[in-house]
């Protein structure tokens, strides 16, 4: 340059150069830029190729005191874009050390693949992430995803369900309410109450583990609203570990399962017959012979040989007994009754897993005679607090159900009339009272209630030593609000039953213990002391002659003339549904 040149004009060329080459930096690093958007590599090349996971939070699932049941909270995935693992041996060696069931030729497989994106593994721990990140290997990336817990385990399994790996319901509601709970946030509120699914399950479990069964159902069915507070199927399994449990801990008894429940349906036969008029409280048949039909022959586990009158074919349950209502009653008319209790159709509780009824076909007269005392026909546990409920009603309660905000349409015309409801109240209490369920009797709550013990069948038929053992109750049994259920599968009878295994020493005594529990859970006030004695009334005790020990026994009977509805048909003739809501 000229030493010639003014100093001004030096200066400027020297700011014009920088700002050229500032501009020409630039320049150089948006095309960087703009390459490394253009080819995807790296980071770029891991979004490129990853699924995209859009599923939405779920809502959470509460019971109805709003305790939490299930719930969404973000849990770390950890994945891979192969193309940046530099030694994929070593890699896959590092990564099985530190997550837990992957193996090393697993990770190996995908870290040597052509895929940009793989999974190594979803829903890793704490742990496992700070593990991974300490060990520094290029190409190992994270993604949070939403992950369902269940604080409680196993407690509600069987009506809750369970999600897969992408967060979608698999099972019970999470799989039957999907489209509820990832389009609504709000709190899906069930019906049942934890308190009472605890106790239920404990006292399940409990009898399941004493008579050595091979599971059980328990139920508590709130018949004035329909409202189901309790649910157990045993065995049942942990919804966060689901993958472990095996098929039959994933069988929910008490919805999918159908099963003949021997002399609980001696309850719908009584009700059914007096409900039409073929018998009376103060008739009776003779059951000094067993009951024949063809080449049938139908006999009682206990026989009295000797007639027996209506309340005591209830209250020792008398297959003879019921055999003689049911064929007076006729075939037609015993399933015209069966389809309004809801026993011939899928119940409508909305769960995806629904069994459905074992019903004869075609039906034939000894259908209708087995099925009086609860063989050949198969229902589920549902169904039956369903049919109980209103049975001892005498109004259409409403159906049962889980899901508060959804419950199933509303029975539009009573299965019996009021009258004959409380002819079954009563003797449901005359069971409890005086006969084969009395181990189901709790001080300060009036309680009634029919024991059921069923043979099992088999490719063989009937296997004659497996029996499905149980007892249903209703309390408290002059104004009913609960209805309780007990099944016990194959118990076996120990010391404390004299090695007796049926409903009423197995079943009975688990039921007991349940309404001792939940009755000032739920804020049931103890019944009126006087209570007992509008049934006492009604009563007729006497003697007679036992046809097969010789001896003489206590026999029952039904006070003629007495009016089986108080206050000239109001409180009785309303003794649940909406009395209850409306006070």
């Amino acid at each position: 340059m000229s030493p010639n040149v003014d100093p001004d004009v030096r200066l400027a060329r020297r700011r014009l150069r920088i700002v050229a080459a500032v501009f020409a930096m630039a320049l150089v690093g948006l095309g960087v830029r703009l390459v490394e958007l253009a080819l995807p590599s790296g980071e770029a090349a891991v979004a490129a190729n990853a699924p995209i996971s859009a599923r939405p939070r779920r809502a959470n699932i509460v019971d109805r005191n709003g305790d939490l049941i299930a719930t969404d909270y973000p849990k770390a995935s950890v994945f891979a874009d192969p193309a940046l693992v530099l030694d994929p041996a070593a890699s896959a060696r590092q990564l099985a050390a530190v997550l837990d069931g992957v193996s090393e030729a697993e990770l190996l497989a995908k870290l040597s693949g052509e895929r940009r994106f793989v999974w190594l593994k979803r829903h890793i721990t704490s742990a496992e992430q700070r593990a991974v990140v300490r060990l520094g290997l290029p190409g190992i990336h994270f993604r949070t995803e939403q992950h369902r817990i269940y604080p409680n385990g196993p407690l509600a399994a069987h009506l809750v369900g369970y999600v897969g790996v992408e967060n979608q319901g698999l099972a019970g509601i999470e799989r039957g309410l999907e489209d509820r709970l990832t389009d609504d946030p709000r709190d899906l509120v069930l019906t049942i109450d934890l308190g009472v699914q605890q106790t239920v399950r404990a006292e399940l479990l409990a009898a399941v583990t004493r008579f050595r069964a091979q599971g059980g159902s328990g139920i508590v069915l709130d018949l004035a609203t329909g409202e189901l507070l309790g649910m157990v199927s045993l065995p049942d399994f942990d919804p966060n570990r689901y993958q472990r449990a095996s098929r039959a801990q994933r069988f929910n008894r008490n919805s999918q399962g159908s099963y003949e429940l021997g002399s609980l349906f001696k309850l719908f036969t009584v009700a059914m017959a007096l409900d039409a008029g073929v018998v009376g409280m103060t008739d009776g048949y003779d059951a000094s012979r067993k009951f024949e039909m063809g080449r049938h022959r139908i006999d009682d586990y206990h026989a009295h040989r000797r007639w027996l009158s209506v309340p005591e074919i209830v209250a020792f349950s008398s297959n003879i007994g019921a055999a003689r209502m049911a064929d007076a009653l006729g075939g037609e008319a015993q399933r015209g009754y069966f389809r309004r209790m809801g026993l011939l159709d899928r119940h409508p509780i909305g769960l995806p897993e629904i069994g459905r009824p074992m019903v004869p076909d075609p039906w034939r007269p000894i259908n209708t005679i087995t099925a009086a005392y609860g063989h050949g026909i198969g229902v589920s546990p549902l169904q039956v607090v369903d049919a109980v409920a209103g049975a001892i009603c005498g109004q259409a309660p409403p159906s049962a159900h889980v899901v508060a905000e959804n419950p199933p349409p509303q029975r539009s015309t009573p299965v019996v009339s009021a009258e004959t409801a409380a002819r079954l109240r009563w003797l449901m209490w005359l069971t409890v009272a005086e006969g084969t369920g009395g181990q189901a009797d709790v001080p300060g709550y009036l309680v009634g209630g029919k024991t059921g013990s069923a043979d099992k069948a088999g490719p063989g038929g009937y296997r004659g030593r497996g029996i499905l053992a149980s007892f249903v109750a209703a309390f408290p049994i002059d104004r009913p609000r609960y209805v309780v259920l007990v099944i016990l599968d194959e118990p076996k009878g120990d010391a404390g039953t004299y090695g007796y295994s049926t409903g009423g020493w197995t079943a009975a005594p688990t039921v007991e213990r349940i309404i001792s529990r939940i009755g000032p859970l739920v804020g049931l006030p103890p019944v009126d002391p006087t209570a007992e004695q509008w049934f006492r009334d009604r009563l007729i005790m006497g003697q007679a002659q036992n046809g097969r020990t010789g001896q003489r026994e206590a026999s029952l009977a039904a006070a003629p003339n007495l009016s089986w509805l108080k206050g000239n048909g109001g409180e009785q003739a309303c003794a649940c549904g909406p009395c209850w809501v409306t006070g």
